[in-house]
């Protein structure tokens, strides 16, 4: 296996798997905060984005209150 970060190869039960230091998971870490890494969002927006309103079932009221 070799770290995502600096492609040295990573040894199996080691102490920063799948990292081969503290210093290369911790890069990893900084790249998630600032954003370098980004998980695509669809392409067509939901019904939320658009700013409708979700449908919710309300509960039917019995008499007298």
């Amino acid at each position: 296996m070799k770290c995502p970060i600096c492609q040295k190869s990573v040894e199996p039960g080691g102490g920063w798997v799948p990292f081969c230091s503290d210093r290369c998971r911790l890069i990893d870490l900084g790249n998630w905060a600032s954003e370098k890494y980004r998980i695509p969002a669809p392409l067509e927006p939901s019904a939320a984005d658009q700013g409708e309103p979700e449908q919710h079932e309300q509960p039917e009221r019995g008499q007298g209150q």
